[in-house]
């Protein structure tokens, strides 16, 4: 039976309601880029306080994505290759930071991590370490909110690899430690990749947890999207300027992980 070929016209029931959605949702880019003060754009960018801002975003979402690294990586492993009981729960817990308000998550940092809190009054107690409030608070803000999607990326590529490959290597004599550093990580490095992209992405526009837990100090906490916020109350254009920073460090991250996405769409 010949296949007749797909009609590539586009539905109006479609068509109307998918015209509306891409306006809603780029209209706002665009007004960013239309109001944005050009003519002051690089005194903005030199202003006190935002190479300070921007400096610290950069570093704590880049340490916040090798913390996450170390912890996420392992935990998308037992959860897509172990056997252990309870697993949809512990998944469920994991990916909670995906849906939960931000500043519900800073509140929950707080009560672990603050001089009374479950860790945070041992640690001031024993070796008079405090968090809250401080750079280290900001890195732990963003991983909190930021690792589960490096979990999530994680454990899809790990679903996705062939396992024939890894029992070759069991057959082989090779032990589940090595066969995971020699076999199972290079399978699935690209979705080790890109899932630390959009970790690193989620933690430099990491917001609600962050002023929470750790608070708006400049050069200690102020991060660019809480320098964003400070700035539109009081000099609107800087605001502009500091977003425009953000999108560009968005659309580069789009633009890194176009090939994964795109690749396998049209594949």
């Amino acid at each position: 039976m010949r296949r007749t070929a797909r009609d590539p016209r586009i539905p109006v029931p479609l068509l109307v309601p998918a015209t509306v959605g891409v306006a809603f949702l780029v209209l706002p880019l665009v007004g960013l880029l239309v109001r944005a003060p050009w003519s002051s754009l690089g005194e903005q960018l030199s202003a006190p306080g935002v190479g300070e801002a921007l400096r610290l975003s950069l570093v704590s979402a880049t340490v916040a994505t090798l913390l996450s690294l170390v912890l996420g990586v392992p935990l998308a492993w037992v959860l897509a290759r172990s056997r252990i009981r309870g697993r949809s729960v512990l998944r469920a817990l994991v990916t909670v930071p995906l849906v939960l308000p931000p500043v519900v998550g800073g509140v929950a940092l707080f009560l672990v991590f603050g001089r009374q809190g479950i860790v945070g009054s041992w640690l001031d107690d024993a070796f008079g370490i405090t968090i809250p409030f401080t750079t280290t608070a900001v890195v732990l803000s963003q991983t909190f909110v930021a690792m589960p999607f490096l979990v999530v990326s994680v454990e899809g590529a790990l679903r996705a690899a062939d396992a024939r490959f890894e029992d070759v290597a069991a057959t082989l004599g090779a032990d589940r430690w090595t066969t995971f550093r020699r076999v199972t990580l290079p399978l699935v490095a690209p979705g080790v990749a890109a899932g630390a992209v959009l970790c690193w992405a989620r933690a430099l526009g990491e917001f609600g947890a962050t002023i929470t837990f750790a608070g708006n100090f400049p050069g200690t906490t102020q991060t660019m999207p809480l320098a964003v916020y400070l700035a539109l109350q009081r000099e609107p254009e800087a605001a502009i300027v500091l977003s425009l920073v953000l999108l560009a460090v968005s659309l580069g991250t789009l633009l890194l992980l176009r090939d994964r996405w795109l690749g396998r769409a049209a594949g």
